[in-house]
């Protein structure tokens, strides 16, 4: 539940990087979410609690897996390529720094030989 929540407090941050977990919890969450309310709809006869919350949830849900392509090296905009986007959603993320951002994974600074963090 806090990937969940962590996706929710980024709203509509695009930058820096999204590991697989976060990615992957957040869309069961959000599945589990969305059919509770679609049920709930159902029972109270109004079946636009689901659509709701389908809108409410879009930007974080584009932004997580924009960060999530950022996190194997890729532009954002590879999220809107249907076959090979499910592929780099399912792909370990870059170690180590990338131009987005620090590894979420690893997020220690690089250390040079005699132990210290690099500037």
């Amino acid at each position: 539940m806090n990937w969940y929540l962590k996706v929710l407090k980024q709203y509509a941050d695009f930058n820096g990087r999204a590991r697989r977990k976060e990615y992957w919890m957040f869309i069961l969450f959000n599945a589990i979410a969305s059919y509770t309310l679609m049920f709930i709809g159902l029972q109270i006869n109004f079946i636009f609690l689901s659509s709701i919350y389908s809108l409410a949830v879009m930007v974080p849900s584009i932004a997580v897996g924009v960060r999530r392509m950022h996190d194997v090296g890729k532009s954002g905009w590879y999220i809107l390529i249907p076959i090979y986007n499910l592929i780099l959603l399912c792909t370990n993320g870059e170690e180590g720094p990338n131009e987005y951002g620090s590894d979420p994974k690893n997020p220690t600074d690089e250390l040079d030989e005699i132990g210290t963090a690099q500037a």
